[in-house]
């Protein structure tokens, strides 16, 4: 069985092969400047650059458990979500954030369900700090409903960070709410106005 590693090896060597991708890389030295902060959940099942077609370069990204954003407090302690977002918003300027949510996520899940974490305290404590009580107990392993409502919160999240309204105040920054199915690949968008999430 080839280890990550191995796996890792393999791949660096075949993108050094390339000429494109060393061009590439040697522009990315230059620095960065993407297009979207990208807010998903640690889970290995959700690739941004796949999800989305990127590039190298084109997407900074905030990965969390369960992809949550810590609410905005003036007495915050500092984290390294708040500070993503910060050098998202102001050294950056990145003009669009998503937050994408996913199916079968089992820190939404877990906290849907009311399972028992206490074999996992530093989850159980996260979860029960940035996800909210009031999610909506789904019967089926890929917990949508819950997902999707969460996703709608941590949207609403970040509008309480000062360095997010200032911009979303000037026009220079869009906000959106993602639903990925691992299960099919498919993305679905919230849209404010129907309330729904429609395909993207």
């Amino acid at each position: 069985m080839e280890t990550f590693i191995q796996h890792a090896r393999g791949l660096t060597a075949r993108i050094a092969a390339h000429r494109e991708e060393q061009e590439t890389y040697g522009r990315l030295a230059a620095g960065q400047s993407p297009l979207a902060l990208f807010i998903t959940c640690s889970d290995s099942r959700v690739i941004p650059s796949l999800i989305t077609g990127s590039r190298p370069g084109e997407l900074f990204e905030l990965r969390t458990a369960g992809n949550a954003v810590p609410t905005y407090r003036q007495d915050m302690p500092a984290s390294a979500e708040a500070a993503t977002i910060e050098y998202a918003m102001r050294v950056l300027r990145v003009a669009d954030i998503v937050v994408c949510g996913h199916s079968h996520c089992g820190a939404v899940g877990a906290r849907a369900r009311g399972e028992d974490l206490t074999g996992a305290p530093a989850v159980r404590d996260w979860l029960t700090q940035q996800l909210p009580d009031a999610l909506p107990a789904d019967d089926g392993p890929a917990a949508t409903t819950a997902v999707q409502r969460h996703v709608r919160q941590q949207v609403d999240r970040l509008r309480g960070y000062p360095c997010v309204r200032e911009r979303l105040d000037t026009g220079d920054v869009r906000l959106h709410g993602w639903f990925y199915e691992v299960h099919t690949g498919s993305v679905s968008v919230h849209r404010p106005a129907a309330d729904a999430f429609l395909p993207l």
